[in-house]
C-alpha cells in the first residue's frame, strides 16, 4: 500500500542528497523552508502514473496544486516546476502567498475526485 504524503519539519532535515538544506526556497513560491515551515514530498509526476521524483515545498502550495490540478494534468502538461509556475490559476496563488510569512498554512478545499 503505498504511503500518504510525507509531512516534514525542517529543522529535522539534513544535507544528504534527498534532503532539503535549511532555508532552502520552495520550488513552487520561492519562499525560504526553515526551521517551522510544514513541507510535503510533492510527486512531479504522480505516482499513479509512474512518476519517482518527489521535491519538497510548502504543504499550502502543495495542497494548492492538487485543488486545482488532476493528476492526469500534471503528469501531462505540469511535471516540471516552471510549467506549474506558468498555469494562471497557480500563478494567482504564489502573488498571494509570496505577501505571507514561510510559516504561514491555510487550509484549502479539496477537490472531489
Amino acid at each position: 500500500m503505498a504511503r500518504k504524503t510525507t509531512r516534514t519539519d525542517i529543522a529535522e532535515l539534513d544535507g544528504s542528497s534527498d534532503r532539503l538544506r535549511e532555508d532552502a526556497p520552495c520550488p513552487l513560491c520561492g519562499r525560504a523552508m526553515h526551521a517551522g515551515s510544514v513541507v510535503d514530498r510533492h510527486h512531479l509526476v504522480p505516482k499513479s502514473k509512474g512518476g519517482r521524483e518527489t521535491v519538497q515545498m510548502h504543504r499550502i502550495c502543495h495542497r494548492k496544486l492538487h485543488t486545482v490540478l488532476s493528476e492526469g494534468e500534471l503528469a501531462r502538461d505540469y511535471a516540471t516546476p516552471e510549467r506549474l509556475r506558468e498555469h494562471p490559476a497557480i500563478a494567482a496563488f504564489i502573488r498571494w502567498i509570496r505577501r505571507r510569512p514561510p510559516e504561514f498554512d491555510d487550509r484549502h478545499r479539496r477537490t472531489k475526485r
